[in-house]
């Protein structure tokens, strides 16, 4: 994930030299939907280790269960928000 996140990085400061130079406008919106997209995907894989642990907490013996799958639940919501 943190090499995804560097990976983003430069494409943001790229963004930034675009804006800069004053470049084509749809040549900056291909850039930001390319951004937004690597985003999307940090946030899916982020939500599927937070599903994994939770999935991991709830099958322990004594878990409460229903806990768990409210924390995943509410996580899952709030990625739903940003049409992961």
């Amino acid at each position: 994930m943190v090499q995804r996140l560097n990976r983003i990085e430069g494409q943001i400061r790229g963004l930034r030299g675009m804006i800069e130079d004053d470049r084509y406008c749809l040549d900056e919106i291909q850039q930001i939907t390319a951004l937004t997209a690597a985003l999307r995907e940090v946030a899916v894989l982020i939500i599927g280790e937070h599903v994994s642990a939770g999935l991991r907490v709830a099958a322990k013996p004594g878990a409460d269960r229903e806990t768990a799958l409210a924390d995943m639940i509410r996580v899952l919501r709030v990625g739903m928000q940003y049409k992961l």
